[in-house]
């Protein structure tokens, strides 16, 4: 383990030689690489720095206990090599996770996709649920939600409903919820109290950036259009709604959220820049999801990960056989501990894959 670590630490004083070098300061895509894996390494080098500190002080704790003739300085030196002992455990088994490579996705903010499936009126409802959830959520995170487009529920909630959330480390905790919810409940729209399934489906990608994607202006085809819907008096009087097709692919992206047609374009130009990521990111996640059940392949909508039932008050995470019974929090957005057990798991499964 010490020889990685002291590979890792090379290589972060590597890297800050380099951004120290104005030819790579000048080279910005290199330099935005750079940058980003420099803050990557802080905290596994701060974890290797305090490991080193714990060996050495086990070190000067045997050194007592093997020259000392003092009892009274020995018993001292012993309680303290104990201690020692645990924390540098403890420590190996934190700096093994660590290790393990990061998924390259998990800092970038995220779009998330959320759809009403089966169930008519009360599985869109239930959509809208979903919606306020990962809003109370990312509240409590900190995190900036951009409302991309939705079309609403005729009793309420949302057929379909997309979002842009930008913030720390978001695609890395918010994949989790990829894959079907489902949610059993006696919907607003029964009368005979019977207790109906339902269900959502969502889907999270990490918002591509420039540099993820060779996105030529020439095969984009840009069309402008007036906005519908409420919007005051620029509604069906300019032309600031955006609509752009990637010829190659065939995929459209419409955008009309904006009064300005320049905001509008470069909100688009995210969405389609990060579904043409999407093309390539499937593979990866195809692959990863054979080997790991905390993770749902987005080609597999219908993987069905969590079960919402609120007369019994009861979430069921079905990847890792989670239950809890905390329904009326967990709906305000108090989904952390949930998502920290699937983290814990994830790691667990790739520890295992490592190894392996």
């Amino acid at each position: 383990m010490l020889d990685k670590l002291q590979a890792i630490y090379q290589r972060y004083l590597d890297i800050e030689k380099q951004m120290n070098d104005p030819a790579v300061m000048a080279d910005m895509k290199a330099y935005i690489k750079l940058s980003k894996d420099y803050k990557d390494l802080q905290p596994i080098i701060a974890a290797y720095k305090e490991y080193e500190s714990v060996l050495a002080n086990i070190e000067s704790a045997k050194d007592i206990l093997y020259n000392e003739k003092d009892e009274e300085f020995r018993a001292m030196a012993k309680e303290e090599m104990n201690s020692l002992v645990e924390s540098r455990d403890r420590m190996e088994e934190d700096i093994r996770i660590m290790l393990i490579p990061a998924d390259p996705q998990d800092g970038k903010n995220a779009v998330v996709e959320i759809r009403a499936g089966t169930g008519g009126d009360e599985a869109s409802i239930f959509a809208g649920d979903l919606y306020r959830m990962y809003t109370k959520f990312c509240e409590t995170k900190g995190w900036k939600i951009d409302l991309v487009d939705f079309t609403e529920g005729t009793v309420g909630g949302y057929k379909e409903i997309i979002l842009n959330i930008s913030g720390e480390n978001v695609y890395g905790l918010m994949k989790y919820e990829s894959g079907v919810h489902r949610v059993q409940r006696v919907p607003q729209t029964e009368t005979q109290g019977r207790v109906h399934t339902s269900a959502a489906s969502v889907v999270v990608l990490p918002e591509a950036d420039e540099f993820d994607v060779d996105l030529k202006p020439s095969d984009i085809r840009k069309e402008t259009f007036c906005s519908s819907g409420p919007g005051g008096q620029s509604v069906n009087t300019t032309y600031s709604a955006v609509r752009l097709t990637h010829i190659p692919t065939g995929i459209v992206v419409s955008m009309q959220d904006q009064k300005s047609q320049i905001k509008n374009y470069d909100k688009a130009l995210t969405i389609l820049r990060t579904r043409l990521f999407e093309l390539e990111y499937q593979k990866y996640l195809d692959e990863i999801s054979k080997k790991r059940k905390t993770m749902v392949s987005t080609g597999d909508r219908s993987a069905k990960i969590r079960t919402y039932n609120y007369p019994q008050s009861r979430i069921t995470d079905h990847r890792i056989n989670l239950t809890v019974y905390n329904l009326p929090t967990f709906m305000d957005g108090d989904i952390q501990d949930m998502i920290d057990s699937l983290q814990l798991a994830e790691n667990a499964e790739r520890l295992k894959e490592a190894v392996g």
